[in-house]
């Protein structure tokens, strides 16, 4: 599911598919994307790219096209790879960085970037 808050920049997309179950943050305020794997017990950060990221007034139209229109083809699709290196747990400098809804859903997980 996804719920876009236009008033707060906030895209939260919450994935429920097992082992691959997930909440996403794209913060567009403070520029940055979390996601939250329920399977490693770890938060990803990564900057928003606006190159790569749709906007946000763009993001709730690709996920209707998505949802109506699911077997054409898209070029507008995000995909992340992430590439897990060293972590550690979030500090209050972080967490002004990044803003309180991805605090919320890292708080006390290990944070990747």
């Amino acid at each position: 599911t996804m719920t876009v808050h236009n008033e707060e920049q906030i895209v939260d997309v919450h994935i429920r598919s097992g082992i691959y179950s997930s909440d996403t943050i794209f913060d567009y305020s403070h520029g940055y994307i979390a996601t939250r794997l329920f399977s490693r017990n770890a938060c990803f950060i990564m900057k928003i790219k606006k190159e790569y990221i749709p906007d946000l007034q763009d993001i709730g139209r690709l996920a209707f096209e998505r949802q109506t229109m699911r077997d054409v083809y898209s070029p507008n699709n995000v995909w992340t790879q992430f590439q897990a290196g060293s972590s550690r747990l979030g500090s209050f400098k972080d967490w002004v960085l990044y803003g309180k809804h991805i605090e919320q859903l890292c708080t006390g997980l290990p944070l990747y970037q």
